[in-house]
């Protein structure tokens, strides 16, 4: 197997190949992980996790819902290999959501920020080196562009905040899609108000805190877990078992 960062385009499948559109992000990952480890901390530092966070989470919202559905069902040991990833899909969402509790000057961000950026590093090279060439290997460059267009399709509209309590599975992520997404994006237009306008930045701010409280409530519905598997479940990350999960 071929490794996607040692293949061009054309080996990838074209620019509609769900590979290359992994690949693009892949590299803007890169270079904003290295942009954060100079980041001053606070609005420097916050700036770019911002970005981050607008390119991680609806890239891996679907994966789940789109791409490791399929590698279950053609790859003799899919199970394992897409499970490892959500694991690591999983401990990103927890690191994420620990971050936003710390202030921007707490020495305690420091070691969640150097997890996490191992954390993702990790998950590229999971999924360049092992996952895809596996799937490129058992399938057509036509059926790598259907899945392309799907997998953009579908995370141009997907949530851009971690949840952890939701499953990484369908039906639960499928079912959290649509009020996590309206959700999310909506305090992600708040916030850059609120970050633009000295006039409407208090209002501002209260309305995305209102909307982080419904997005909460939303997570904890009992159908937006369903699918999930224990090793992927806020109450596993929780008892410490992700943290140490390489």
């Amino acid at each position: 197997m071929t490794s996607l960062a040692n293949q061009d385009e054309r080996q990838l499948g074209g620019r509609l190949s769900v590979l290359t559109r992994q690949k693009r992000d892949h590299v803007r990952l890169d270079r904003l992980l290295h942009e954060l480890a100079v980041a001053a901390p606070g609005d420097d530092q916050d700036r770019v996790l911002r970005r981050i966070a607008r390119l991680v989470f609806p890239h891996a919202f679907a994966e789940e819902s789109v791409l490791w559905p399929l590698m279950r069902s053609v790859l003799p040991d899919g199970e394992q290999l897409t499970l490892q990833v959500e694991l690591e899909h999983q401990e990103v969402n927890e690191l994420w959501s620990s971050l936003e509790q710390l202030d921007p000057l707490d020495p305690r961000r420091e070691p969640v920020l150097e997890r996490l950026t191992r954390v993702l590093q990790q998950d590229v090279r999971d999924e360049e080196d092992e996952l895809f060439p596996r799937l490129q290997e058992r399938t057509t460059v036509r059926r790598l562009q259907v899945l392309g267009v799907a997998w953009e399709l579908v995370r141009r509209i997907s949530p851009t905040r971690p949840h952890p309590v939701v499953a990484r599975r369908p039906p639960g992520n499928a079912l959290a899609a649509l009020p996590l997404t309206l959700t999310d994006r909506a305090r992600d237009n708040l916030d850059r108000i609120a970050r633009r306008s000295d006039r409407l930045r208090d209002p501002a701010v209260r309305a995305s805190e209102a909307l982080a409280v419904l997005a909460g409530r939303i997570e904890q519905l009992a159908p937006l877990r369903a699918g999930e598997r224990s090793a992927t479940s806020r109450s596993w990350a929780s008892a410490g078992q992700i943290g140490g999960h390489a």
